[in-house]
């Protein structure tokens, strides 16, 4: 077993309870850690043995540019589409931040993390 792992990828989407956030929109960062067996990767040197992250990005900006209201919600979508397309992948995390998120004062980010297969029993 592995770990691929995509960071610090950023978005700009309008996710939020609060009608201002679904008319101004914010800043989105995700992160994302999958657990998968790459030995075929690591021994053919070919993309087929392993998650390919161009892929793996697509999927996760689609869901990032469909409106949803809450974090927890866009977390999970974007766990049920990897593991659609991944199913052999044993665990992973996600990691969404909302940057700088309208609640009144000065905040860096908001954010969840969920995690598969923990968070789904």
């Amino acid at each position: 077993m592995g770990k691929v792992m995509l960071e610090g990828m950023e978005f700009f989407g309008y996710h939020g309870v609060y009608p201002e956030e679904n008319v101004l929109g914010n800043r989105f960062t995700v992160d994302l850690e999958l657990h998968t067996n790459f030995k075929v990767a690591m021994e053919t040197d070919r993309l087929e043995g392993t998650i390919d992250y161009a892929q793996l990005y697509n999927l996760v900006k689609t869901r990032m540019n469909q409106r949803v209201k809450l974090l927890e919600h866009l977390g999970y979508s974007i766990i049920q589409d990897i593991r659609e397309a991944y199913p052999e992948v044993s665990q992973l995390r996600i990691t969404l931040k909302k940057q700088q998120p309208a609640i009144g004062g000065l905040v860096d980010f908001s954010g969840v993390s969920l995690s598969y297969p923990e968070d789904f029993t």
